[in-house]
């Protein structure tokens, strides 16, 4: 089964989260000091923000598939359509690894279609900042994988 998402980047993150937890009803699913992520139920959609962008607004559009089939079938949709794909396997990005692809429509938005395939602990297999017991500032933390993120 499929289910839409949307990806913000947002300045605030804590108005944010403020804002749409009042909004949907719900608190994140997933709650990081960067990033925030609702998986709702209804509608069905995977709602996510950060400040990981470069210019607030829509960061990208998109499908996370429920299973490795899907993600074929919307792949040889795509490409009977023409459409170019650019793949990335087991990609780490948004505190989860992914088999995906991403596409660009006709305004330049891009659209990723995706697979989780597990969590992991950093956006995108970079350093994580972590708050500081010392004095409440921001410290990083170094991760081994490498960035294949969509921020």
């Amino acid at each position: 089964m499929k289910r839409f998402h949307l990806h913000l980047a947002v300045q605030d993150l804590a108005s944010n989260i403020r804002f749409y937890s009042a909004l949907f009803g719900s608190t994140p699913t997933l709650e990081k000091a960067d990033y925030a992520k609702w998986m709702l139920e209804d509608p069905r959609v995977n709602f996510a923000i950060s400040t990981r962008g470069q210019t607030v607004g829509v960061n990208h559009i998109g499908f996370q598939v429920d299973t490795a089939e899907e993600l074929i079938a919307l792949r040889a949709q795509a490409d009977t359509a023409g459409i170019a794909a650019s793949a990335q396997a087991d990609a780490n990005c948004c505190y989860a690894q992914s088999e995906k692809y991403w596409i660009t429509d006709p305004q330049g938005i891009a659209w990723e279609t995706y697979h989780t395939l597990k969590t992991i602990p950093t956006f995108g297999g970079e350093p994580a900042l972590l708050p500081d017991t010392t004095g409440g500032a921001t410290t990083q933390v170094a991760a081994p994988a490498p960035r294949t993120c969509c921020a």
